[in-house]
């Protein structure tokens, strides 16, 4: 069964029994105050376990002088029907160890006897225990459906609660806390199901009647009721109730109802006269009663509240993420056959639209023909000249639902007319198939004879509007296109910003300027190297993002100085003492992999920040090799220091020049140590690389050339295993 199929059956479900579950919810968490407020009564003996029925009985003889029956509710307190020492009858909470009344038991509380039936019948009596029953199933297929969208989104039940990336507030937390709460959420809507079955019959209730030879009782060895053997192996936490003698005739007799079974004891000899197992239904429904209304425990109570509550938050995010996908529907103004531009997007949860329609709405603009579709709505398209497609990737390197149609549509639907190409893959570093997808739509469609490649494949990280814009820029230039206000399409909100006070800036002399500035957060925030510092240089939505070393408690940034470069500019210009406001974003895909044993750091220019700051938090305890290269010894003298420092706690530094001495790159450093590197990702080691996209292109060609010639594994290989972690720009 499909994605698709699960992910509609899901929505289904939710939004035909939202009314009945939002109601059910409701109820079910003021219900779940009710045991909390039942326990914390003060009708409990210390010493309930390890008393008996035989010590019990007598002790009760003593203080009452008639009893009808005795029951212990789900909160183990006894309540005796009868009438005490003074004459006074009712049903009274009564100490087992003493017989002392504690208490006459009140009657129910009005508000919660109101809410039980409002949650049971609706006041509608057996139709409206009917559709509470209907309302208990489809909550229990819902989060079956649930259960199954999660698995295929993480691949596989194994990583079922490995780590998901927050896209968005509704869409991560439906996820996280559906994981979280499946089990409680299963238990209420099977133990609720169940119940339903039962009150309508389709499971037979077990009716218990006792047939009695009362030729056959006896009155003899008369024993007093301390000594009744059966009764000295009973304990008090394995009854539910005991119907008392209505005289002192052997034909009346003693009536346990047990927590397995229901017994009958003679009064006068102590013998068992019958004896009746509970069936499994019987057994399943008191099992049920306890999972479904937490009676007895205070603890499965909240979790039942706690459960509901979450069950009213699906109910909220799941609407948000259908109306968000919902929002991104498309809409064209020119047919799939009249269009030159065709736009086709891949996205599991709408988001990727929003940069296809940034797109389509330019080419409008410009006076362009443009239609947009889901990729699984490819076919022939009569008049196309440029294929344009956004294709996010899905879970862990999986196609979006409305994309798994497509490479057996594009062999299925073949173009007339040669068409250009582009491929915007949009993913997350936080996953190891990173843009996956993406970059099988790009190989496939190369293959294809009709298909001209118009730019390189590019990948956005995390929905960045700046990595989207510089793919956008290039295709306009490529294809005769104006670009205007693309950025205030793109627009998101900017993230919460902290203050920090400028304490340390060392400038290189160089003719291409760089440097060093350390920033001290004046509020406390958690952060790590590797994280990245987002700017906002013009107090707007613009967003520059700097990888952040941690040395201390401050933020050390290097940074390169670009000509009317609005970050590198804005930081450049900033003077120590001065205060600026930025955010911390996390970047966990590009943390320190504190269980690796061996750990080879890559970085050229600036993208030595972070390792600096990892170097110095945990250079004590790992084997660290560092290779960083830059043009001269001059570009190199403005981190000499600050390398120099952390020496120490370097297994070997390795440095290249590449415009003076031998001109050597990183990679041919790597090269030279190729055994270190094979044996480092033989050994589960890891190899970082931080700096420019280019860079990271050559070394990742030559790793794999490593791996082919030592006869490991492919390097995609050691990509989704984490052990090679990247953080180019």
């Amino acid at each position: 069964m499909t994605i698709s199929v699960w992910r509609y059956s899901h929505l289904a479900l939710a939004v035909s029994s939202f009314l009945f579950i939002t109601l059910a919810s409701l109820t079910g968490i003021i219900l779940s105050f009710k045991p909390v407020t039942e326990k914390i009564q003060p009708y409990k003996s210390k010493d309930f376990n390890q008393l008996t029925v035989a010590e019990l009985i007598p002790t009760l003889q003593k203080s009452y002088t008639d009893i009808s029956d005795v029951t212990i509710d789900a909160n183990e307190f006894l309540l005796v029907n009868g009438t005490d020492a003074y004459d006074e009858s009712g049903n009274f909470y009564v100490d087992p160890k003493s017989g002392k009344n504690l208490g006459k038991v009140a009657k129910e509380n009005e508000f919660f006897r109101w809410v039980t039936t409002l949650h049971r019948s609706l006041f509608l009596h057996e139709l409206g225990r009917f559709f509470v029953g209907l309302t208990a199933f489809l909550l229990f297929l819902i989060a079956t459906s649930g259960t199954v969208l999660i698995i295929q989104r993480q691949r596989s039940f194994k990583k079922f609660f490995g780590k998901i990336v927050k896209d968005g507030f509704a869409q991560y937390y439906h996820v996280v806390l559906g994981r979280l709460l499946l089990i409680p959420i299963i238990l209420i809507s099977l133990s609720g199901t169940y119940l339903s079955l039962q009150r309508f019959g389709i499971v037979k209730e077990q009716k218990i009647t006792h047939k009695i030879d009362f030729d056959a009782l006896k009155t003899d060895p008369a024993k007093n009721i301390a000594d009744f053997e059966v009764f000295k192996n009973i304990s008090l936490h394995q009854v539910q109730s005991i119907e008392f003698p209505f005289s002192e005739d052997v034909e009346d007799y003693f009536t346990l109802k047990l927590d397995d079974r229901e017994i009958t004891v003679n009064q006068i000899t102590g013998d068992i006269i019958t004896e009746q197992a509970y069936s499994k239904a019987t057994l399943f429904n008191n099992l049920s009663m306890d999972l479904h209304t937490g009676r007895g425990s205070a603890v499965w109570a909240v979790v039942l509240a706690i459960a509901s509550v979450n069950i009213l938050f699906f109910i909220y995010s799941g609407f948000v993420i259908w109306w968000k996908r919902r929002a991104n529907g498309i809409k064209n103004k020119y047919k799939f056959d009249q269009a030159e531009f065709i736009l086709l997007v891949g996205s599991e949860n709408g988001t990727t639209f929003r940069f296809a329609k940034a797109i389509q709405d330019q080419l409008l603009k410009n006076g362009k023909t443009a239609f947009m579709a889901e990729l699984n709505s490819y076919k022939n398209f009569p008049k196309a000249k440029q294929i344009l497609v956004f294709a996010a990737t899905y879970g862990q390197g999986d196609a979006p639902t409305n994309s798994t149609k497509f490479k057996s549509l594009l062999k299925k639907y073949p173009q007339s007319n040669a068409v250009d190409f582009s491929v915007v893959a949009f993913g997350s570093h936080a996953y190891p198939d990173f843009c996956k997808f993406g970059y099988e739509v790009n190989n496939v469609l190369s293959h294809q004879e009709w298909a001209k490649p118009l730019q390189e494949i590019h990948t956005v990280n995390d929905r960045s509007p700046e990595e989207f814009t510089r793919w956008a820029t290039l295709w306009a230039q490529n294809s005769n296109v104006e670009l205007s206000q693309l950025s205030k399409l793109l627009e998101t909100k900017p993230i919460k910003r902290l203050p920090f006070k400028v304490i340390e800036k060392i400038v290189s002399s160089q003719e291409e300027t760089s440097f060093i500035i350390r920033l001290s957060p004046q509020k406390r925030k958690k952060f790590t190297s590797g994280d990245l510092l987002a700017i906002y240089p013009t107090n707007d939505h613009r967003e520059r993002l700097y990888s952040i070393g941690k040395i201390g408690k401050d933020v050390q940034l290097s940074v390169k100085l670009h000509h009317g470069g609005l970050g590198s500019g804005f930081l450049h210009n900033l003077e120590v003492g001065q205060m600026t406001n930025a955010a911390i974003v996390r970047n966990e895909h590009f943390h320190f992999p504190k269980k690796a044993k061996s750990i080879i750091m890559v970085s050229n220019g600036t993208g030595i920040a972070p390792f600096l700051g990892m170097v110095d938090q945990f250079g004590r305890v790992q084997d660290i090799h560092l290779y960083c290269g830059f043009r001269n010894q001059q570009s190199f003298a403005l981190y000499e220091n600050a390398i120099n420092k952390e020496t120490s706690l370097l297994t070997k530094l390795n440095v290249a020049y590449s415009r003076e001495g031998e001109k050597h790159y990183v990679k041919d450093l790597l090269l030279r140590d190729q055994a270190l590197v094979c044996e480092t990702l033989k050994n589960n080691g890891v190899i970082m690389l931080c700096g420019s996209l280019s860079m990271q292109k050559d070394v990742i060609a030559l790793l794999e050339d490593l791996c082919q010639q030592d006869q490991q594994k492919s390097i995609s290989y050691y990509q989704s295993r984490g052990q090679i972690l990247m953080d180019c720009y």
